[in-house]
């Protein structure tokens, strides 16, 4: 019987899948490289994390506005699983390049690995090594695919064709076809040994934790009081104050920065009489208090949950400007995180005696949580967090709005944003029946600076009822409210606004979350049995 040295279409697809699988196993054996090298020289120069950084930063206002939406705090972990499955894919493609018109694919993966040099040294916080991590991985997975795809190219060329079994009639190909599979098999589980390996010695490296743990900070010298009647007890309502796990968390970061107490540093300058320079013990040195805020993310959206209080510990910010002396002229304070975040602060809402502005470094009676900003952070009330909340905080640039600009100015949202008077309903639950009789309505609502006056319920299209409201700590803090009802079977809506102080109503018209903070009346559906 003759034989064609034509491989056939299924052998021709066989050869392909393999070389995409020789493109995965480089770019898994780039991330294992680059994360081991990281470990040693730089720990927070993993390429994967430094693109991930680099999507948020460029991503459109309104994906970022879906992603909060979709995923709330899980937006971060599904952007990382997105990235892996775009770092798969783009191996393989590489891999099948790489065969099909070579060098295309080392030429590809080597462009993706550049770009992620440069994500990794545009990011705030790079090191002088931070380049070495990305640089070795591609070196790396360069090389791999160039031998991979050589024995696979060696194996396919001495003659398979003929058939699915055409390989193993001679000896040339088993052994081409044994020497492909034997790197590609070696390499992938060296890949995904030392790279589960780096990751984990990075973990296991970082002390962070354990320092935290360890750390116990002065006893304040004012607590708050929280007065009687200031907490109803109802069931499915918000409790007073957030537990620390339960408060919400949306910023900027992909991996919770980890920053040491001993080496923090927090610079106060631009238009300053004075340069200060600060450390961890100098800041707490100056006294701690303790105050009841209430923060609101501006992505927030109507009776929505990204809101919640805390009794911080902290030293007011106007102390702190106080020792630098800020200039005539300016009125904005920028606020920088260790990651590169920034806000924008109006200088009056830190420099104000009358409001409770701080640089928080306790939450709830221990050390500010990781992810909550630790060691220190800023909390600011009546200002939602993207203009005045700055988490790992490092430095305080005081300047002017005409000058300077914040990270999300530029993508859409207010350069100023005080945060709007809003309510919301907790208990019942939308698709959560409630048997008829009396029954009881009962959610919180917030007019930070100001403080809520009154709380009203209407029931379908009925009159606005005045509910019942707990004791408020301070204006800067939410209060909860309660109204009694007598439920009849069927279906109805209730509605819910706020009054504050001022006499103000709030607004009813909806508005989205963009440029600075949605409005509009909560209507949620109750089914009663």
């Amino acid at each position: 019987m003759s034989r064609t040295n034509a491989p056939t279409r299924a052998a021709r697809l066989r050869f392909v899948a393999w070389a995409a699988a020789a493109g995965i196993t480089a770019g898994a054996a780039f991330l294992a490289v680059a994360e081991l090298v990281a470990l040693g020289v730089a720990r927070q120069a993993s390429p994967v994390l430094a693109v991930g950084a680099f999507v948020i930063d460029v991503v459109p206002q309104p994906l970022k506005e879906f992603a909060i939406a979709t995923f709330g705090e899980a937006d971060k972990p599904v952007l990382l699983g997105g990235l892996g499955i775009a770092v798969v894919v783009a191996s393989a493609v590489c891999g099948i390049l790489q065969l099909a018109r070579p060098p295309l694919g080392l030429v590809a993966l080597g462009v993706a690995g550049a770009a992620s040099v440069a994500a990794t040294l545009t990011r705030a916080g790079a090191s002088g090594w931070s380049w070495l991590p990305a640089v070795g991985g591609t070196v790396v997975a360069v090389l791999l695919l160039r031998e991979a795809v050589a024995r696979l190219r060696r194996w396919r060329d001495h003659g398979v064709g003929a058939g699915p079994d055409a390989a193993g009639d001679d000896a040339a190909p088993r052994l081409d076809r044994r020497r492909f599979l034997a790197l590609t098999g070696v390499a992938a589980a060296s890949a995904l040994v030392v790279g589960i390996g780096a990751r984990l010695g990075n973990a296991a490296s970082s002390s962070i934790a354990a320092i935290r743990g360890a750390l116990r900070l002065p006893g304040p010298r004012s607590v708050v009081d929280v007065p009687a009647g200031a907490e109803l007890d109802v069931p499915g309502l918000s409790p007073l104050i957030t537990p620390n796990d339960d408060f919400y968390r949306v910023d900027t970061a992909l991996t919770v920065p980890e920053v040491d107490p001993s080496t923090w540093r927090l610079v106060v300058d631009g238009m300053v009489d004075r340069r200060i320079d600060l450390g961890f013990e100098d800041l707490v040195s100056m006294g701690l208090d303790e105050f009841a805020v209430t923060l609101t993310c501006v992505s927030n959206e109507v009776g929505g949950d990204l809101v919640g209080t805390a009794i911080w510990l902290g030293v007011p910010v106007r102390d702190v400007l106080r020792l630098a002396g800020p200039q005539p002229g300016a009125d904005m304070v920028l606020s920088r995180s260790v990651d590169g975040f920034t806000a924008s602060t109006p200088l009056a809402s830190l420099t104000d005696d009358g409001l409770d502005a701080i640089l928080a470094v306790g939450m709830n009676g221990e050390p500010l949580p990781l992810e909550h900003g630790f060691p220190v952070r800023m909390v600011v009330p009546g200002l939602y967090g993207y203009v005045s909340a700055t988490k790992w905080l490092t430095a305080l640039t005081v300047t002017t709005f005409a000058d300077d600009e914040a990270y999300w100015t530029p993508r859409g949202y207010s350069a100023e944003a005080p945060i709007k008077m809003s309510s919301r309903i907790d208990t019942p639950k939308p698709g959560r029946p409630v048997p008829a009789g009396p029954a009881v309505v009962a959610g919180v609502a917030w007019a930070q600076t100001v403080g809520i006056e009154r709380v009203e319920v209407r029931i379908d299209d009925g009159d606005w009822r005045p509910a019942t409201l707990s004791t408020p700590i301070n204006a800067d803090t939410w209060v909860q409210w309660v109204l009694e009802w007598d439920a009849a079977p069927g279906t109805h809506y209730a509605t819910v606004r706020a009054v504050d102080r001022d006499g103000r109503v709030q607004v009813e018209e909806r508005a989205p979350i963009a440029p600075d903070g949605s409005t509009g009346w909560q209507r949620t559906l109750i089914t009663v049995t």
